[in-house]
């Protein structure tokens, strides 16, 4: 349990917060600007203004009322910033070596190189490491802390799509394998559905929501609170292979959604895994679509839940194929569909807009 009830004086605004979460996997969402490296840099006591509580676990760090404050170094957090501060004069080995623990052997290190999967780049220095390879190294360097919490500020903002996709597995593992706690600042919707299971939304310094992951995810409130926001149609599930071809893949939710997520030459069967659609990728017809008339390989039939506007478009969400879809619209292609709230449609998704993630 996390208790969050601070003040910290901050140009142009205070920043205000009060939450109570349960701290499992917290994604914190919000505008450029409204506090959110400044809420973990409190939470890890690197800000001495502070004025309210903040207890982890029982275990107050900021009591001003008290006078109390626990110091960086005796709260046991990992801290991972947007662009890792690596240091230059060492090679990854001995980044991850600098975040062990006094007297910690080399089980601790071993643990930190396997998860995120480094051995290869222990001898390199971080000038010569991608973006995505020197994240990795700084989330090992922060397990090697072996901390009780960790927070992870926008740490794949720098990376591109690809190295995103390659990362997102890492943070998993973390949280399902050594069941470390942690906080992650993202401007993405998906991701913060993929990782998180409550997520905190700030607005100028305030909370505007907190509670459950999917609660706080309302396209309407976070698109209106953060423009940057995107967002993402993300599903789970178990990968098979067609028995007709043995070839083909599909992923089959808990829902009992079927998706042609893989094309022949990337098949692969078991196991859990993860795609996300971007809303761009899915298209909305008025008329029944039968795939033999459509390119597009995964065709459902839905109904329109409701539409919300981000900006100068609309986001629909559509009920079709076993789970909750979103499909971005212009305003003239509602308009010219007709679309409301109950009416029918159909979607068209194309087996190439199903990104893997995990």
């Amino acid at each position: 349990m996390i208790d969050l009830d601070f003040r910290l004086p901050l140009a142009p605004f205070t920043l205000n917060v009060a939450a109570k979460l349960e701290g499992d996997a917290v994604a914190v969402l919000g505008p450029s600007g409204s506090g959110k490296t400044s809420l973990l840099e409190v939470v890890a006591g690197l800000r001495r203004r502070v004025a309210g509580r903040v207890v982890v676990d029982g275990d107050v760090f900021v009591d001003s009322g008290s006078g109390k404050f626990l110091e960086p170094e005796r709260r046991r957090v990992g801290y991972v910033p947007q662009d890792s501060l690596l240091f230059p004069h060492l090679d990854a080995a001995g980044n991850v070596r600098f975040g062990l623990k006094k007297g910690a052997g080399e089980k601790t290190f071993a643990e930190a190189v396997s998860i995120l999967e480094i051995a290869p780049l222990l001898s390199r220095y971080p000038a010569t490491l991608s973006g995505g390879e020197r994240q990795r190294v700084a989330l090992a360097r922060a397990l090697a802390t072996e901390p009780r919490l960790l927070l992870l500020d926008e740490p794949l903002a720098a990376v591109d799509v690809e190295l995103k996709e390659r990362i997102l597995p890492y943070l998993l593992r973390v949280r399902d394998e050594k069941k470390i706690p942690f906080f992650y600042v993202t401007h993405n919707a998906g991701e913060a559905a993929l990782l998180a299971r409550e997520a905190l939304l700030l607005q100028d310094g305030r909370v505007r929501d907190a509670g459950p992951v999917h609660e706080v995810l309302r396209p309407a409130a976070l698109s209106s609170a953060d423009p940057e926001t995107s967002f993402e149609n993300v599903f789970a599930g178990v990968l098979e292979l067609d028995p007709a071809s043995g070839t083909t893949a599909y992923l089959r939710t808990s829902e009992g959604a079927r998706y042609l997520v893989l094309r022949p030459d990337r098949a692969a069967e078991g196991g859990r895994a993860v795609f996300g659609v971007s809303p761009d990728d899915v298209l909305v017809s008025t008329k029944a679509l039968e795939p033999s008339s459509v390119s597009a390989r995964n065709v459902f039939a839905g109904e329109v839940m409701g539409l919300e506007p981000i900006g100068a478009d609309t986001l629909a969400r559509i009920l079709a194929g076993g789970a909750e879809w979103r499909a971005k619209l212009t305003g003239a292609a509602v308009a010219d569909l007709d679309l409301s709230a109950g009416k029918a449609v159909w979607l068209a998704v194309k087996t190439h807009a199903f990104r893997r993630l995990r």
